[in-house]
């Protein structure tokens, strides 16, 4: 039985995952950590018809309390290095879909770990079909060498770029030939070509009414390729999320990113 613990319990993320929790038979959660709507029932709030699960700011304190197995973090680059280093201490495995995991969090994850036991899958995106955008796209990088990435996410992420347009640039990036004569370029306005990295450009979109989506555009002689990926509602990635939580007991160490965990 996976015991678990969701951090960022209250969040859209957070909520999608408690229910999909309790329609796993062999899933339970122990625990719901948020900084809103302490003491309440998670359960009574979002009309799910299953033992009472208060409500705690505390993550520690939580762990203390429950017998959890498994910690499910959704909440943001503020807090979660501090709970994955408290679900280090008590030995507990993590999936992470926190937003803003950069390069230097994921070091310091993998160096946390280093001699413990726990098992962490951190993912910059839970949608099957993203991950496929991704693998795709590095598929076309060996044919087409001009590409630039859109990512278009509502208006209350705070992170820019997104994680899965920079896990699509480095994968990009693997198979993109770094020949390319550029030539130099007047930006009117700053920033007006986006932002870069691993030498692709990537353009952040935040807007009301979006959920998260990604297109990758290709530029070749007399013709584009666009790959394109939308997640209508957060539903999308609770498959991607039960997957990770099912795959911990298969893995050793820190796996970054869902393609790890999955046949492709």
């Amino acid at each position: 039985m996976k015991k678990i613990i969701v951090t960022g319990a209250n969040g859209k993320m957070g909520q999608e995952v408690i229910r999909m929790i309790s329609e796993q038979e062999d899933f339970e959660l122990v625990g719901a950590v948020d900084v809103s709507n302490v003491g309440e029932d998670i359960h009574q709030l979002l009309g799910i018809d299953a033992p009472a699960v208060e409500i705690s700011d505390d993550l520690a304190l939580t762990l203390e309390k429950t017998d959890a197995n498994v910690l499910v973090d959704f909440t943001n680059v503020t807090v979660v290095m501090d709970n994955v280093k408290v679900a280090m201490e008590k030995e507990i495995d993590v999936v992470v879909g926190a937003t803003g995991i950069t390069e230097v969090d994921l070091d310091r994850i993998k160096e946390m770990n280093q001699g413990a036991t726990n098992k962490v899958i951190i993912a910059p995106n839970f949608a099957i079909g993203a991950i496929l955008m991704m693998q795709f796209a590095k598929q076309a990088a060996k044919f087409m060498d001009h590409v630039e990435i859109i990512e278009l996410h509502h208006d209350r992420k705070i992170d820019a770029p997104s994680g899965t347009a920079i896990k699509t640039a480095e994968l990009i990036g693997e198979n993109l030939s770094k020949d390319k004569n550029e030539i130099e370029q007047i930006e009117k306005v700053s920033g007006a070509r986006g932002g870069e990295h691993d030498n692709i450009h990537i353009h952040s979109v935040r807007l009301p009414g979006l959920v998260a989506h990604q297109e990758v555009i290709f530029g070749g002689l007399g013709q584009t390729l666009t790959i394109r990926h939308d997640s209508i509602n957060r539903k999308s990635f609770m498959p991607g999320v039960e997957l990770a939580i099912r795959k911990l007991e298969e893995i050793e160490g820190v796996v970054y990113g869902l393609d790890n965990v999955i046949d492709l």
